[in-house]
C-alpha cells in the first residue's frame, strides 16, 4: 500500500458511492409505509366474502380503511371464541363502492385513515444525502492532493522539495557544544563567517564556497556540525536527507533538486544540509547494464544545480556521508564541493574534550578521572562516549545510587564492547578451561613488550563470549610495526596454546575459532598487503577491488601468478607457526604463575591489569612497557 495514490483513491471510492446510492433508493422505494403503525396491526387475516357475511350477519362492529381503500382493519364478534371481539385484516377489492352504503345502513362504525408522506421525505433526503457525500469526497481528496490536508507526498506535490526550512534555525546546539573534532570546526567556522562577514573576503577576492563535504565514520559528529551551523550562522536554512529526493515516479527526484535550488536562491545567502548524500550521490553507471535511471538523473539534476550553466550564488551546500568513496567523481570536483572535511574518531585530547561535554548534565563523583575514561576509550566516536556516560548514568539509577562512579564506567565499558552481562559460569571443568584461555592470552601479552598492556581478565560472560581479555593501547597508534603485528598473533594464540600445554592436544575446543580468523587475516596483511615477509619481499600482492555494484570490475582479477599463490600461503603459515611455537614456550616458562592465577580468577572472577602484573613479577620478570602519557 505504499504507492497508494489519490487517484486510486477516487477510482475505489466513485463505485461505492455510486453503489451505495442506488442501494439506497431501492430500499426507499420497497418501503411500505403506513398511516398509523400502531392501530393498522391485525393478528389474523379474513377474506373478503367471510367479512361480508358477518356484514350481514351483524357481527362486525366497526370498519378502518388504509390505503385509500385498499386494505380494512375489522373489529367483529367471533362466534368460535365465546362471541369476544377480534381484529382482521381484509384485503378490499378495487371498487366496491356499495360496500360503504351498507355499512352505514347497518350503522356500523366508519373510519378512514390517509397515508402519511413519510416516504416522499425519506426519498427526498436519500436523493440529497448521497450527492452530498459524493461532493464532500471528491472535495477533500482534491484538497490533500493539493497539500491543503498537509499529508506527506501528495500527488500536486510531488515534484515539491520536502525540505525542512528554517529562516533562523534553533537547534539548541552551537559550536560550544561540539568537541573532539577541532580541526573540521575550524573549516566550518570559517564557512559561518563567510555567511555573516562576506565583505571580509570579498574584498580581497575571495568567493564564497559553493559546497561543503563533511566525510568520517558514524557517529563522529557530522549531523551534529551541521546542527551547530545552523544555531551559528543566523542564516536561513534547508536541512533534507538524500533518500528523499528519490522516489518510483520518473522525474520527481530532479524536480525536487529543482525546488529546493529555487527557494535557497530566494532566501540567499543561506545553506542547505544534506544528510546521507550517498543516497542520491552514488557513481553513475556503476553495475551491469546501468544503474537506477531515476536516482541518475537526480543527481544530473543536483550536479547542474550546484555548478551550471545559471550558477548558485549565496547558497553553500553542506552534505555528510560515510561512503564517500562511492560518490561520483562529478560531485567532488572543485566548484560543487570546494571542501572535503574529514570528520574522524577523537584522540585522546578529543575524547576527553568529549567526555567534558556530555558530563555536563550529569552526577559524577569527585573521584571519577576523565583522562583515564579517555585513554581507556581509543577508537571510540563521539556518539560511543555519549552512549558510554549514558549506560553508566543508567546503571547508577538502577544500583539506587546517587552518582556515577568509576564502577559503572566500567561495567558500562564492557556493556558497550562486549555486549550486556550473561548469567555467570559455574564452577567445573568447562569453567577451569574457559579460565586457562583467558589467562593464556593475558600472559602473552604481559610477557611480551610489544603487545599492548593488559587491562583486565574476567570469567564474568559478555555477548557470546564466555570470557574476556582486555588490552589498552599505550597510545593512538596511527602506525603498527612488524613487532607489534607478531605479537598481537602470539597474543591471539594464547588461549589456544594454554589449551594444548595445560590440557594436551585432545582436549583443545572451539574457542579460539575467533581468536583464528583473527591471525590468519593478520598474517596474510603482513604477507601480501605490507610487504613484511622475508621470502616475497617488499610487495602488495593484493589490492583494493571496488564493488561490482559501485563501478567496480566483476569479480575482481587475480594480481599474482599461482606459484607466488602458494609462496603467499606458505609464509602465511610460516608466520602463524612461529608465533605459536613461541607462545607455547611462554606457556610452559610461566606454568606456576598461570596455575596460581587461574586458582584466583575462578574465586574472584575478574583480575585487573595492576594485580595480574603484581602477581606475575613475582615468579618472573615482567618486560617494562613503554608507556605514552598524553598531554590532555
Amino acid at each position: 500500500m505504499k504507492n497508494f495514490s489519490w487517484k486510486t483513491a477516487v477510482l475505489w471510492t466513485l463505485p461505492i458511492l455510486v453503489v451505495g446510492f442506488f442501494l439506497w433508493q431501492g430500499s426507499v422505494g420497497s418501503a411500505n409505509p403506513s398511516a398509523d403503525t400502531g392501530r393498522n396491526t391485525a393478528s389474523t387475516s379474513m377474506t373478503y366474502g367471510r367479512f361480508l357475511d358477518y356484514l350481514d350477519a351483524g357481527r362486525v362492529t366497526s370498519v378502518d380503511f388504509y390505503e385509500n381503500g385498499r386494505t380494512a382493519i375489522v373489529e367483529a364478534v367471533d362466534p368460535q371464541i365465546d362471541n369476544r371481539v377480534q381484529r382482521w385484516r381484509v384485503d378490499l377489492p378495487g371498487n366496491a363502492p356499495e360496500l360503504v352504503e351498507r355499512l352505514r345502513t347497518a350503522d356500523i362504525s366508519l373510519d378512514s385513515h390517509q397515508p402519511r408522506n413519510d416516504g416522499a421525505i425519506v426519498g427526498i433526503l436519500g436523493n440529497l444525502l448521497f450527492p452530498i457525500l459524493l461532493i464532500g469526497g471528491l472535495f477533500f481528496l482534491f484538497r490533500r492532493s493539493n497539500g491543503g490536508a498537509g499529508g506527506p507526498g501528495q500527488a500536486m506535490n510531488f515534484g515539491k522539495s520536502k525540505a525542512r526550512f528554517m529562516m533562523e534555525a534553533s537547534t539548541g546546539v552551537m559550536f560550544d557544544d561540539v568537541a573532539g573534532i577541532e580541526e573540521a570546526k575550524e573549516e566550518l567556522q570559517e564557512v559561518v563567517t563567510f555567511l555573516k562577514k562576506p565583505e571580509r573576503f570579498t574584498a580581497i577576492g575571495a568567493r564564497i564556497p559553493k559546497g561543503v563535504l563533511l566525510v568520517g565514520p558514524p557517529g563522529t559528529g557530522k549531523t551534529l556540525l551541521a546542527k551547530a551551523i545552523a544555531g551559528e550562522a543566523g542564516t536561513p536554512f534547508f536541512s533534507i536527507s538524500g533518500s528523499e529526493f528519490v522516489e518510483m515516479f520518473v522525474g520527481v527526484g530532479a524536480s525536487r533538486v529543482r525546488d529546493l535550488f529555487k527557494k535557497a536562491k530566494e532566501n540567499a545567502p543561506c545553506i542547505i544540509f544534506i544528510d546521507e548524500i550517498d543516497a542520491v550521490g552514488r557513481s553513475r553507471g556503476a553495475g551491469i547494464g546501468g544503474g537506477n535511471d531515476e536516482r541518475e538523473q537526480t543527481l544530473n539534476q543536483l550536479l547542474t544545480e550546484m555548478d551550471g550553466f545559471e550558477g548558485n550564488t549565496g547558497v553553500i551546500v553542506i552534505a555528510a556521508t560515510n561512503r564517500a568513496d562511492v560518490l561520483d567523481s562529478a560531485l567532488l570536483r572543485p566548484g560543487r564541493f570546494d571542501r572535503q572535511v574529514s570528520v574522524d574518531p577523537p584522540d585522546i585530547k578529543g575524547r576527553r574534550e568529549v567526555l567534558e561535554v556530555h558530563a555536563r548534565n550529569k552526577k559524577v563523583a569527585d573521584d571519577i578521572s576523565l583522562d583515564v575514561i579517555a585513554r581507556r576509550t581509543p577508537g571510540f566516536t563521539g556518539a560511543d562516549l555519549a552512549n558510554l556516560l549514558n549506560e553508566a548514568a543508567i546503571l547508577t539509577a538502577r544500583r539506587r545510587k546517587e552518582a556515577v562512579t568509576m564502577l559503572e564506567i566500567d561495567d558500562a565499558i564492557d556493556r558497550v564492547v562486549a555486549g550486556m552481562e550473561g548469567t555467570p559460569l559455574t564452577d567445573g571443568k568447562s569453567k577451569r578451561l574457559i579460565a586457562y584461555h583467558e589467562v593464556g592470552h593475558a600472559i602473552i601479552a604481559t610477557m611480551i613488550k610489544a603487545h599492548d598492556p593488559l587491562q583486565k581478565v574476567t570469567l564474568i560472560p559478555r555477548g557470546q563470549a564466555q570470557g574476556l581479555t582486555w588490552f589498552t593501547p599505550s597510545e593512538d597508534q596511527m602506525l603498527i610495526s612488524r613487532a607489534q603485528l607478531k605479537a598481537r598473533i602470539c597474543g591471539a594464540l594464547g588461549g589456544r596454546a594454554a589449551e594444548d600445554v595445560i590440557f594436551g592436544d585432545s582436549e583443545i575446543t572451539t574457542g579460539a575459532g575467533n581468536d583464528l580468523q583473527q591471525v590468519t587475516n593478520m598474517a596474510r596483511q603482513m604477507v601480501t598487503k605490507f610487504g613484511m615477509s622475508d621470502d616475497l619481499g617488499q610487495l602488495a600482492l593484493e589490492s583494493e577491488q571496488g564493488e561490482v555494484f559501485l563501478g567496480g570490475n566483476w569479480g575482481g582479477r587475480s594480481e599474482y601468478s599461482e606459484e607466488i599463490a602458494s609462496r603467499i600461503d606458505i609464509a602465511v603459515r610460516e608466520i602463524v607457526q612461529a608465533c605459536y611455537a613461541t607462545t607455547c614456550n611462554i606457556i610452559r616458562e610461566n606454568r606456576d604463575v598461570i596455575d596460581r592465577v587461574v586458582d584466583l580468577l575462578i574465586e574472584k572472577e575478574s583480575i585487573d591489569g595492576d594485580e595480574f602484573r603484581r602477581i606475575v613479577a613475582e615468579y618472573t620478570t615482567v618486560p617494562e612497557k613503554e608507556r605514552f602519557v598524553p598531554q590532555l
